[in-house]
């Protein structure tokens, strides 16, 4: 699962600047695709894609955006990452529940980018379909990350929030990564 993870943050990075279209947001990755592909993250043992509805939302920082589940074929083998959202890290935990739910979103206006100015501190709010909300506070922020440090994505026995960017349109690039934990 690191290896893929590291994949998806390095190949992130240098998707991040680059213009995209707008396709439809895809499934997550299934067993099936999983199998058959060497970057995949899925696994029966790790948490199901996040439903439909979720929302993430910086105040301080005017980002606001729809969850959808991650798509590595997409993201990774085909680098076509949607614009527009906010996207949950296939494999990792889901908002509300313990462990580490992983978001990452292109570092464009609108979306992520504000993300380069986050302070620890920042409220970081993310409501759920059923109407709830989440509330989070960043305890930590890393504005360079090595694209090969990936165990910022690691799975934590406390539950956390974090969210990636990219700082620069190449795979060397470091990342921009954001970690929130449940306020008190």
């Amino acid at each position: 699962m690191l290896a893929a993870c590291a994949a998806l943050l390095v190949v992130y990075a240098s998707n991040a600047a680059a213009p995209s279209a707008l396709p439809s947001i895809a499934p997550s990755v299934t067993p099936a695709v999983a199998a058959s592909s060497p970057t995949a993250l899925a696994a029966t043992s790790t948490p199901g894609p996040i439903p439909p509805g979720y929302r993430v939302k910086v105040p301080r920082l005017a980002i606001d955006l729809p969850i959808a589940e991650g798509d590595v074929q997409r993201d990774i083998d085909r680098q076509k990452t949607p614009e527009g959202y906010a996207f949950h890290l296939p494999g990792t935990s889901i908002p509300g529940t313990p462990g580490n739910a992983y978001l990452y979103s292109h570092a464009r206006i609108g979306m992520f980018l504000a993300l380069w100015n986050a302070e620890v501190g920042d409220d970081v709010i993310v409501t759920t379909p059923d109407g709830r909300t989440l509330r989070y506070v960043v305890t930590q922020v890393m504005p360079a990350v090595p694209p090969d440090d990936v165990s910022v994505a690691q799975e934590t026995p406390d539950e956390r929030l974090t969210l990636q960017t990219s700082t620069g349109p190449v795979p060397q690039d470091p990342r921009s990564v954001v970690i929130a934990k449940p306020a008190s």
